[in-house]
């Protein structure tokens, strides 16, 4: 016999329950009685998917949980309303976070963290402190001026020192967001948190 017909496809509503069930063990209470078990299943999903992926931008949620624009909004709006979730703007977007859980600085770390530019250039500078700009260039595999305007924004940030060549400003905060949550961003990052697992500890 086939799925109920509810209007959620199958591979949807896989994607929904699987990150669902990370966000019913959270801190998400259910945000009124007779909540129809679809709407309680994509708030579940949101703040299950935010547990692995801070810092995501809408377009992500939406898209990596496979929700339309207009349920997407509608669920995000009520996470924020209900205090669960919490959002932040970072240059054109807009990026979504579990409620109390980043400090206004990581939360600025997490959203340069999300781009792969100013993301390769920090996991390089972990890597390497005594990276300079044109290595980095080299490694990031973008032009020394694209590396110069990042450094700035990452200066500006309160992430990054330019006073002696490129020296990140908190270290030990960055390799801890990038162990934590590096399945979230990308391979290098991934390598990064294989080496770097046993000289952090971190108590949530």
């Amino acid at each position: 016999m086939g799925e109920p017909s509810d209007g959620v496809d199958p591979e949807k509503r896989a994607t929904l329950r699987r990150f669902a069930a990370l966000g019913a063990a959270g801190p998400l209470a259910r945000l009124a009685e007779g909540d129809r078990s679809g709407e309680s299943d994509a708030r579940d999903a949101i703040v299950g998917y935010l547990s692995t992926t801070p810092g995501a931008h809408f377009s992500k949620v939406r898209d990596d949980l496979s929700l339309g624009t207009g349920e997407a909004q509608h669920h995000l709006r009520r996470l924020v309303e209900a205090g669960v979730v919490e959002s932040f703007r970072d240059g054109e977007y807009r990026r979504f976070v579990l409620s109390g859980r980043f400090s206004p600085q990581e939360k600025r770390a997490l959203g340069y963290l999300r781009r792969e530019t100013p993301r390769g250039m920090l996991v390089a500078l972990l890597r390497d402190p005594e990276t300079t700009a044109s290595d980095l260039a080299d490694r990031v595999g973008v032009s020394r001026p694209t590396v110069s305007k990042y450094a700035k924004e990452l200066e500006d940030a309160g992430l990054l020192s330019r006073t002696e060549g490129y020296a990140l400003v908190d270290p030990e905060r960055l390799l801890t967001l990038i162990v934590r949550y590096a399945d979230s961003f990308d391979g290098e990052s991934m390598a990064l948190a294989d080496d770097a697992a046993t000289l952090v500890r971190y108590d949530p």
